[in-house]
């Protein structure tokens, strides 16, 4: 590593600096990571693997050319909540299990509310699966979560699956997400990072019951959803 190549810092980065906007993380200073000529491929937050700019903008278009099919076969709902309300995103799946909430609870379900079996994971994101994790064993469900102007997703775990070895797998597509990370249980100090277009997330090991949320986005600062929103898919082993 060449002297002064990182520092500390403690406060979210401004516009001219991203890609690496981050909250209490390492980054690259100086004149090339604001002209860009260097980015961090991985960060680690509280055992939480941040693959920034991970996808390619090509990438991306391919991806949200793939989940068009899954969208159309499978339409996005807003699922309600234990004790009423419903979440402020909508949602859909692929893959042999969707998950699914309403006034009993939270939980996977192998039928869209609609009673039609959900699409199958498309290969695109099969692969980034097997690169990012080394594994055979294919994800059962591939989440997709879209948050509109205003929507967020408070502070959680990932804990309805059968077997928390596997890791899951946080893929984020057009607007920037303020992604929180606390500890094991809920309450206490929590970290944030600016999530972009592209940035890949892995939550395994030490942060696979880690609560994680994300407080907002930033409307319409990416160009690769037309009409704008942030777009999430998660993968994960249910069985």
């Amino acid at each position: 590593m060449l002297p002064g190549v990182y520092r500390e810092q403690t406060l979210p980065l401004q516009a001219s600096e991203r890609p690496l906007k981050c909250v209490s993380v390492r980054f690259f200073a100086g004149k090339m990571v604001k002209m860009e000529l260097i980015r961090m491929s991985l960060l680690r937050l509280r055992g939480f693997e941040i693959h920034k700019g991970y996808l390619e903008p090509s990438q991306q278009r391919q991806l949200i050319d793939a989940l068009r099919p899954i969208l159309k076969a499978a339409p996005l709902f807003s699922p309600e909540v234990p004790g009423g309300g419903k979440m402020s995103v909508r949602m859909t799946s692929a893959g042999q299990f969707g998950w699914f909430s309403d006034a009993s609870g939270y939980r996977y379900a192998p039928e869209h509310p609609r009673g039609s079996a959900w699409p199958e994971i498309p290969g695109e994101i099969l692969t980034l699966w097997r690169d990012l994790t080394g594994l055979e064993r294919r994800p059962d469900c591939c989440l997709l979560n879209y948050y509109g102007e205003g929507a967020k997703m408070g502070l959680h775990q990932d804990k309805d699956e059968a077997d928390f070895s596997y890791p899951v797998v946080s893929i984020s597509l057009g607007d920037d997400g303020l992604f929180r990370i606390g500890g094991a249980q809920r309450g206490g100090k929590t970290e944030s990072i600016w999530l972009n277009s592209g940035d890949v997330v892995v939550m395994g090991g030490e942060a696979r019951l880690t609560y994680h949320g994300v407080d907002r986005i930033r409307y319409k600062s990416s160009r690769l959803l037309p009409k704008g929103g942030r777009i999430n898919l998660t993968l994960r082993v249910v069985t």
